[in-house]
Formats: C-alpha cells, sequence, structure tokens
C-alpha cells in the first residue's frame, strides 16, 4: 500500500493543510459545508497521490466490513473495480467508502461510459452519493423501503461516495448494490437501460439486431403488470430464435414451440395483442429487457433499404 492511499480520521488527515484551513478546529463550521470541504480535501489526498496500484482483472465484486475500523474512528476507504458488472457488499458499515469503476481495457474513451447501479433489495446502514469535486448528489438514500431502483449516471460526472449513517446497532446492516458500465456507443444498450419507451430509428434497429443479447421473431401472447416493481412482464412466443445469451427463451413442451419472458418499464404500457414483432434487448441486472422491438414487417423494410445501399451492419435471415 502506497503513502496516501489509505486516509485517515476526518480530523487528521492532512495535519499541515487542516490548521490553515480550519485555524479555529474541525467544528468551527456548519456540518454540510466541513463535510464538503473535508470531502474535498480527501479526494486530492487520495486521487493526487501517485499510487502504483495492481487491478486484477477478475477485480469485479468487493466485500468488506466496517468492523476493520476502529469505533472511533472515521476512515475513507478506496475501493478499486475494473470489470463491466459485479457488486459492492459492505458489511456492518462505518466511516466512508469511495468507489472507483473502471472497464476491463482502459483506454480514451472510458470517461464516456454509463454506469448503472441497482441497490440490493436488504441494502441500509448507508446514503449513496454521486460526487464530484466535493459535490454530493444523493442517489440512495438510508430507509428507501421502496422497490430497488436502477440509477445511471455518465462516468465522467463522478463517482460513488457512500457514507454510513449514524447507528445505535450496526448489527445486520448491510449496504449494497449491483454495478453495470455501459458503452455510450451501443445505441441499443443506451435505449434499453436509459430511454426504453421511445420508439428506435431505423439504424438503432438495425445495430441492436447486431449486438443485443437475444433477438427473437415471435408474438406478445400474454402481458402481466408488476405494480410493485413498476414493469411489465411480456410473455413471447417465438417464432424463429436467432440469438440469445442465457436460457431465455426455453421449449414448451405442451405447445411444441419456444417461449419466454422479456421486461419493460410498466410506463410503457406494453399490451398483448395481434401481429409478430422482432424482440431485440440485452441482459441488464440478470434480466432480459425489451429493446428495439418494431414490428416484423417493418424490420423486413429498413432491413431491405439498408442492404440494397449496402449500408446493413449483419447480415440476418428475413424469410
Amino acid at each position: 500500500m502506497c503513502p496516501g492511499c489509505a486516509t485517515k480520521d476526518y480530523c487528521q488527515l492532512v495535519p499541515g493543510l487542516l490548521p490553515v484551513l480550519l485555524p479555529q478546529g474541525c467544528h468551527s463550521l456548519p456540518a454540510i459545508m466541513l463535510r464538503r470541504l473535508l470531502l474535498s480535501v480527501v479526494l486530492v489526498t487520495v486521487l493526487g497521490t501517485r499510487c502504483s496500484l495492481q487491478y486484477p482483472s477478475d477485480m469485479c465484486n468487493w466485500k468488506g466490513s466496517g468492523l476493520t475500523h476502529e469505533s472511533h474512528r472515521k476512515d475513507v476507504e478506496q475501493v478499486y473495480l475494473r470489470c463491466s458488472e459485479g457488486s459492492v457488499e459492505w458489511l456492518y458499515p462505518t466511516g466512508a467508502l469511495i468507489v472507483n469503476l473502471r472497464p476491463n481495457t482502459l483506454t480514451a474513451a472510458y470517461k464516456h461510459l454509463t454506469v448503472c447501479i441497482k441497490p440490493l433489495r436488504d441494502s441500509q446502514g448507508a446514503n449513496i452519493y454521486l460526487e464530484k469535486t466535493g459535490e454530493l448528489k444523493l442517489l440512495v438514500r438510508d430507509g428507501d423501503n421502496s422497490p430497488p431502483r436502477v440509477h445511471c449516471f455518465c462516468l465522467d460526472q463522478g463517482g460513488l461516495f457512500i457514507e454510513a449513517t449514524p447507528q445505535q446497532d450496526i448489527s445486520r446492516k448491510m449496504t449494497g448494490f449491483q454495478y453495470e458500465l455501459i458503452s455510450q456507443r451501443t445505441l441499443s444498450d443506451l435505449h434499453t437501460v436509459t430511454d426504453p419507451c421511445r420508439p428506435c430509428t431505423d439504424t438503432e434497429v438495425l445495430l441492436a439486431v447486431c449486438i443485443s443479447d437475444f433477438v427473437v421473431r415471435g408474438s406478445i401472447t400474454a402481458v402481466t403488470n408488476d405494480v410493485e416493481q413498476q414493469e411489465s412482464i411480456i410473455k413471447v412466443a417465438v417464432n424463429k430464435l436467432y440469438r440469445q445469451k442465457n436460457k431465455i427463451f426455453t421449449p414448451n413442451k405442451e405447445s411444441g414451440g419456444w417461449e419466454g419472458h422479456i421486461r419493460t418499464p410498466l410506463e410503457c404500457g406494453v399490451k398483448a395483442g395481434m401481429g409478430e414483432f422482432l424482440f431485440t434487448g440485452r441482459m441488464h441486472f440478470g434480466d432480459p429487457r425489451l429493446g428495439c422491438a418494431p414490428r416484423y414487417r417493418d424490420f423486413q423494410r429498413i432491413y431491405q433499404e439498408a442492404k440494397d445501399k449496402g449500408l446493413n451492419p449483419c447480415e440476418i435471415s428475413t424469410d
């Protein structure tokens, strides 16, 4: 561990600097101003230090415990993760965490990634913030008992700062979330995650066919609305399976065909009805999420026009 990577107590982080900033001591400023000032000092101290850190290629998940901290200290611990998806679990949270997320391969485009986090169902004991240059934006409030909601932001908008809330009894407390890093160049990914109800453009449809986690031709046989999760669960009867990741669609022994379920926000208002569609989408936190879903006859037209112009990004059967 290089010097400066592990921070000390809030009031002992940089002894030579804090007396200048706070000549009357740590309690001479309002709490919120003090916290922002100290957070800025923490980040400058930690991120400004030239550290030689090793990042294992499989460093996707982190699990730690606040019990490793002394009870009277308010440590700020650094967590480094370099995967496209994974999870963070913080048992008995005390002090704070700074979670640094990066892709497997660092390139100049990494700052243009979209980060999505989804709190674990039983997460409690800390607030989760988006932090940039000492400014905090609350993403997940401790004690929020509503169903876990996905929060997305661009990586250049800041990082994750997790601060434990004061607890009389920290036993059985656990703050945790899943995360995913999504390339903004992947139009179908961004459509699925950030704007799922908007109809896809022709370009998005063609790209979705090439890069989606699943592509099937079929019809909607039923829609079940999950009000608690604010989602609709679409039951799809498959006429042709082009591609799928994991076992989203499986054979139905009774009908002899294939079928499966896809999720989409309740606000999109999907209903069962007549017609054949081309369903595309991606896996998002373990669930298949609907992306572009044009009527199949519209897809045939879009694909043929692009093929005639030599603009189709990949080949697919349209029989």
